[in-house]
């Protein structure tokens, strides 16, 4: 697939939208809706070494308008201009939660929708943990959460966090860290 031109459409404050004309892998070509996004790092903040059998990791509780309420997610935010994904991950654990990473591990970097969006979000988990003071966006409304991990393993299996970014990360750590 190539691109053979774009045209922007909308420029926002998150992300923008572009409408691409694309050659696919057949030589046609048409247009396909594209929403470019700067990236995001998000990760998963270990109270306790993550080898404990049942550590303590920081959940965030936020509103987010499109869930139509609150969900359970892992601290996150986008990529700045000219910022790289781990100080993206240590900025947003510190402006989320008030904690730092003493520590921090690059899990792994997933596409959110590649179907519409460009966006890439960087995981990381982060260990060694010292409280700061947290500076929190004008529109972000959460609260901060320790929980055992065993917890968050059966919100896990009810159904209780849907957040994709949060569910990839736990589920990374579970079955690739925390698995011999």
């Amino acid at each position: 697939m190539a691109l053979v031109s774009t045209d922007r459409r909308y420029t926002g404050r998150v992300i923008n939208l572009d409408v691409d004309q694309v050659r696919f892998p057949d030589g046609a070509t048409g247009p396909l809706e594209m929403i470019r996004h700067p990236g995001a790092s998000a990760v998963v903040p270990f109270l306790d070494p993550m080898t404990d059998p049942d550590p303590r990791v920081i959940l965030i509780r936020q509103f987010r308008h499109a869930a139509e309420g609150p969900i359970w997610e892992i601290p996150a935010g986008r990529l700045e201009p000219g910022e790289g994904p781990e100080d993206c991950a240590n900025r947003e654990l510190s402006e989320e939660t008030g904690y730092e990473a003493g520590e921090l591990h690059r899990l792994t970097t997933i596409l959110t929708t590649p179907g519409f969006t460009d966006e890439r979000i960087h995981l990381y988990a982060a260990g060694v943990l010292s409280q700061v003071e947290a500076h929190r966006e004008w529109d972000e409304y959460l609260e901060v959460h320790p929980l055992p991990w065993s917890r968050i393993m059966a919100m896990i299996e009810s159904g209780e966090i849907v957040d994709g970014k949060t569910l990839v990360a736990l589920m990374f750590v579970q079955c690739i860290v925390r698995q011999p």
